[in-house]
């Protein structure tokens, strides 16, 4: 962990006043990442190790005098909000400086980042290829180094993905260690809070500064490693499958015990109609605006939440019933280890392999296969960057929920060896 961050209070009005010139000179590389920039935010010091750090907020937040877009133009005519979120009055008390909202895909609804009504931004490793999603914005303010942290959400990886996809950290926590209050949901099931930055430790930081602490997230993981057999870890890209067997060697040469094996309760989350969380939820908050605008929706993700219709409420039901049980077994066959897999199966693919519906869906999946684990299972999970041969990939630690704490002191060794 570094004895300390890269900010402070007395530095910070001039690194915000130097990345509010760089967005103002909307170059190609930071082109697209804010949909809005708070200008006039305060620099307040306070005893907080996060006192005078740069955050970027997803514009799913509330932040009290702006517009919420969620990604979407329907909003856009919403009042300001009244009042903060509560993640971003946290972050506001400890200090922090709040550059602006950032891009994402509309409503949270995807794991490749585009949107087609405010742009997309290019990646920040992969010239003329997709950021991720759907925190896009999110992780590429922190990979231009036009914020420190990154607040978003992530509903089956929306902060790993986009963190694997551009060379940072990003933490999913258990979903109960943060408020929701004043955030735009996607599945009120899946969706967790969580931050993205350059590392561990920053990381670490943003979520103590923004979680419960009345919370109980201190149960133990054994530093075990499980690489599945039997889920995510078919049809990797070579690169991705080079780096991260690669990963495993240095962590089984730091001393580490990777093992094997299959999981029986992974086995039947492949029959878990994981889709109808989304598509369900989404519709229960957004249907009138999905029955009388649906001509402003981004029609990729109005197909989806179309999918609503197809569900009975008894079905449903099944489909929680069924994630409820799945999460006992999986909690089961983890038996406090820790997944390790890799974030993404591929490489960040271009921006014009995106043209197709069909190559859209089959990408999206592909992307969310993996970190989806997490969020069906309840669980915690962090994706640290990792570089072997010119090819920057993720690499995925998973852990039972309220294992947060643990999760991350066992990624920081991670991050060390790496």
């Amino acid at each position: 962990m570094p004895t300390a961050f890269p900010w402070s209070a007395e530095t910070a009005a001039t690194r915000l006043a130097d990345v509010q010139a760089r967005l103002t000179a909307d170059t190609p590389d930071v082109r697209h990442v804010y949909t809005h920039v708070f200008h006039n935010e305060p620099v307040v010091q306070t005893a907080s190790v996060l006192s005078g750090a740069l955050v970027s907020i997803k514009d799913l937040f509330d932040v009290k005098g702006h517009v919420t877009h969620a990604g979407t133009t329907f909003m856009a005519r919403n009042r300001p909000a009244t009042a903060d979120a509560d993640v971003v009055a946290k972050l506001r008390a400890q200090g922090c400086v709040l550059v602006g909202h950032t891009n994402m895909t509309e409503l949270a609804y995807s794991g490749l980042g585009l949107n087609p009504h405010y742009g997309t931004p290019e990646n920040a490793l992969y010239p003329g290829c997709i950021p991720g999603g759907s925190t896009s914005g999110g992780a590429i303010s922190v990979a231009r180094g036009l914020a420190d942290i990154a607040i978003g959400t992530d509903t089956g990886g929306s902060l790993r993905i986009p963190a694997a996809f551009n060379g940072i950290t990003g933490f999913k926590p258990s979903q109960t260690t943060m408020s929701q209050r004043g955030c735009c949901p996607l599945s009120a099931s899946l969706d967790s809070v969580g931050p993205m930055a350059r590392d561990v430790a920053t990381c670490r930081a943003a979520w103590q500064a923004i979680s419960d602490p009345d919370i109980d997230n201190f149960q133990e993981v054994k530093p075990e490693f499980i690489v599945l057999d039997n889920f995510g870890m078919d049809d990797l890209e070579p690169a991705v499958r080079a780096g991260f067997d690669a990963a495993v060697k240095l962590l089984q040469e730091a001393g580490c015990t990777v093992k094997t094996q299959s999981f029986a309760s992974l086995e039947a989350m492949k029959t878990l109609a994981v889709w109808q969380f989304s598509a369900v939820e989404s519709r229960a908050v957004y249907d009138e605006m999905f029955q009388a605008q649906l001509d402003q929706f981004d029609p990729r993700v109005a197909s989806r939440m179309a999918r609503a219709d197809e569900v009975s409420a008894v079905a449903y039901r099944q489909t929680l019933n069924q994630r409820a049980r799945l999460i006992r077994a999986f909690e089961a066959d983890l038996a406090g280890r820790v997944l390790l897999m890799p974030t993404v199966p591929i490489l960040p693919p271009k921006f014009d392999t995106m043209t197709s519906d069909a190559a859209y869906g089959r990408i999206n999946l592909q992307a969310l296969r993996n970190p989806t684990i997490a969020n069906v299972m309840n669980g915690c999970s962090i994706s640290m960057p990792f570089s072997h041969n010119a090819e920057t990939i993720g690499i995925m630690l998973i852990a039972a929920g309220l294992s947060d704490h643990s999760l991350l002191d066992l990624a920081a060794r991670c991050e060390a060896v790496f």
